[in-house]
């Protein structure tokens, strides 16, 4: 047996050989683009790495385990906000407090997670969504600790000096943001591969066999919102890092129907399709701000747009491909490879 041949034996039987295969591929990935794009292109870079942390995280809930949640956008500002009060205010080194945000918001993802599991459809969502309305009031009632409407501002990270004095700041937050992206691409394809998984699935399809087999339903799904908080947590600290700030006006209602929409859009419980939905998020809101400017559209209409857009995308998605980006492309591929029944484009009169 060759090498070759026994590294794919590895790969095929390893999960966590392949999550690690998939990590060092994405991350040699992201190292040749940000170091081959501008500096603003890095921002960009950066946005969608902290997106796909979190619809990561929002597309293992809806699609594993079968949970609606429109709170999520509450649940970055708890780790944008930790991570701000730690760095600006306590000194904390960045990894730290970054990690940190990430254990708060999942300890909040607790009761919010309990309370989901004994919540079902529109009643869950209505819940998620008060509790996304509300969180970031509470920027508003503590101005001394939250500093209000201007919200909290951290000082930008300082690239280490061995990378040189006249390192980008802007690669560097695209390898900060982009670095966490990969820990949760690493961490949430080994849970959903074993048996957590399985479990979150058979609960998804149905609570009672899942019950009878001797699972606690329950337990099951609190366990899958505390995960997915946990990477929205981490998220939010992501993109306090990178803006440098902290405040009410990033965490509107918008966006965590945005979020909702990017899972359903790039494909429900696939690590993949969050990378499309990601994708959308941080291309979207430049393509209608592009297209608002390009028909001189009023302040009003043009704040509007994006949602009207991810209206009729979200529509025009679900009618070609009901299953999101990357089931369309899944099935696109499975087309193509599907072999050709015999007989079939044969000249007339050939057989």
């Amino acid at each position: 047996m060759t090498t070759a041949t026994r590294a794919q034996a590895v790969l095929r039987r390893s999960t966590l050989a392949r999550s690690l295969a998939w990590v060092v591929l994405a991350g040699v990935v992201l190292l040749i683009l940000s170091d081959a794009v501008s500096a603003y292109n890095d921002l960009q870079l950066a946005t969608g790495a902290y997106y796909f942390a979190v619809l990561a995280g929002l597309t293992v809930l809806a699609g594993q385990s079968g949970q609606i949640s429109l709170g999520h956008g509450a649940l970055m500002a708890v780790g944008a906000y930790t991570a701000a009060l730690l760095i600006g205010n306590e000194g904390w080194a960045l990894v730290p407090a970054i990690a940190a945000a990430v254990v708060i918001t999942a300890l909040v993802g607790v009761p919010v997670g309990v309370a989901a599991s004994r919540l079902r459809g529109p009643y869950l969502a209505g819940a998620t969504l008060a509790f996304a309305v509300g969180l970031p009031a509470l920027a508003d009632k503590f101005p001394s600790l939250f500093g209000g409407e201007n919200g909290l501002t951290i000082n930008p990270p300082v690239p280490p000096s061995f990378l040189g004095a006249s390192f980008p700041l802007e690669r560097w937050e695209a390898w900060i943001a982009g670095a966490g992206a990969l820990v949760v691409l690493f961490a949430l394809h080994n849970i959903t591969s074993g048996g957590i998984g399985r479990a979150w699935r058979a609960v998804r399809d149905d609570e009672i066999a899942a019950s009878l087999c001797g699972l606690a339903v329950g337990s099951t799904q609190a366990l899958a919102f505390i995960v997915s908080a946990g990477c929205a947590g981490l998220a939010g600290a992501l993109l306090a890092v990178v803006l440098q700030l902290a405040q009410p006006g990033a965490f509107p209602l918008q966006l965590s129907l945005s979020l909702l929409t990017g899972v359903v859009l790039g494909g429900l419980g696939s690590l993949v399709g969050a990378i499309w939905g990601a994708l959308l998020l941080t291309m979207l809101p430049n393509w209608t701000n592009d297209l608002a400017h390009s028909f001189s559209l009023s302040t009003r209409v043009s704040a509007n747009l994006p949602l009207a857009i991810y209206g009729v995308v979200l529509i025009a998605a679900m009618i070609v491909w009901p299953s999101g980006i990357q089931g369309g492309v899944r099935a696109l591929g499975h087309r193509i490879r599907r072999p050709r029944p015999a007989g079939i484009n044969q000249p007339a009169g050939s057989g």
